[in-house]
């Protein structure tokens, strides 16, 4: 049974990428007779412009361990074609699909590019979800691919800062991604021994982050260190001002906050796009050569419109229309929370 299998990755890079690719070209070449895998070009720009090519075996060895992807990304689904004028995007994606005669096209990215791909599926293409995202965002899975690796990087920053912030006294607050989900800064706040951990999800008071300080400076602990997500909100942040304004990041934000309120020196660390790039951590690798797997055995069984997912540590699937455009935020009662209430970390809560 030949199959002809298009691939494209789309939103921001992430560890694991490659690692995915590989897995659902490698099955692929296993279950069907004469599989065909094309590679599509820089995300749903490629789909849009006819950017692809067919791919040969060689080209999925090597790659396990590589960061990236190398099929190449974008963030958005632009509406205009290269000459400036407006096209229907997702009809030009149906005519280039028909074009690249496709069996099915899968897709690796995160909510923006799920919820595009949902958007294909009326206009006959068949269609395989992969997550990846280093937020761990997406609704139906308890973890994407490229989180973990994330979360290690971002670890190994809170880790270093421990040593500058002791010897000097200081608070050092480190930025991390996390526009609208926290599970990056929570997971790596607790990790690596963050005092206080700033969330999208819950707003901060910054009078109980200087008290946190404060006290713990009165009982000798001349340093503290903040992890906060890029979308952290103060509880007297308008909800549509522009939260940066004059600042460079909610980092920088939040030490010009507490520069009002005490008198500790403070430094802010943006590690920003380091925490997305280089080789996948093992248990990335392992995770995402199981879900490309899983991809391919989906194709093999004609179960379109549908991504791929881990639920009770088992590898499964949803159907797409059911994670599109939904958002996986930490809820009120996440045991994670808990957790670091009982040992004292500060979440910003008046």
């Amino acid at each position: 049974m030949a199959k002809r299998i298009g691939i494209l990755t789309s939103g921001g890079d992430c560890p694991g990428l490659n690692a995915a690719i590989r897995g659902v070209a490698k099955a692929s070449y296993q279950l069907f007779e004469d599989a065909q895998i094309v590679g599509i070009m820089d995300g749903y720009g490629g789909m849009i412009n006819g950017n692809y090519r067919e791919m040969s075996k060689a080209e999925f060895s090597g790659i396990l361990t590589l960061g990236g992807t190398i099929l190449g990304t974008s963030r958005n689904a632009s509406s205009e074609h290269n000459s400036g004028k407006y096209i229907d995007i997702y009809k030009a994606m149906a005519k280039n699909y028909q074009k690249m005669k496709l069996d099915c096209l899968v897709t690796l990215g995160g909510n923006g590019t799920h919820t595009a791909a949902g958007k294909l599926e009326p206009y006959g293409l068949n269609v395989i979800g992969l997550p990846k995202t280093i937020d761990n965002d997406i609704w139906g899975t308890e973890v994407t691919f490229g989180f973990q690796s994330a979360v290690d990087i971002a670890t190994d920053v809170i880790d270093r800062v421990h040593t500058t912030a002791i010897s000097h006294s200081r608070v050092l607050i480190v930025e991390l991604m996390g526009n609208s989900a926290g599970w990056l800064t929570l997971s790596a706040g607790l990790a690596g021994g963050a005092d206080v951990i700033l969330l999208p999800e819950i707003p901060y008071d910054l009078n109980a982050v200087a008290d946190m300080i404060y006290e713990r400076y009165e009982s000798g602990k001349h340093f503290s260190i903040v992890a906060i997500a890029e979308g952290a909100r103060n509880i007297n942040d308008d909800e549509d001002q522009d939260l940066k304004g004059k600042h460079y990041s909610v980092g920088y934000k939040l030490a010009d906050e507490l520069g009002k309120v005490i008198d500790i020196e403070t430094r802010v660390v943006v590690p920003g796009h380091y925490q997305r790039g280089g080789a996948p951590c093992p248990y990335d690798r392992l995770l995402a050569t199981q879900m490309g797997v899983h991809a391919a055995e989906l194709i093999k069984d004609e179960n379109f419109g549908r991504t791929v997912a881990v639920k009770n540590g088992l590898v499964t699937s949803n159907l797409m229309a059911d994670v599109a455009g939904k958002t996986k935020t930490i809820p009120p009662d996440s045991p994670l929370l808990e957790v670091g209430r009982d040992i004292g970390i500060s979440f910003g809560e008046a």
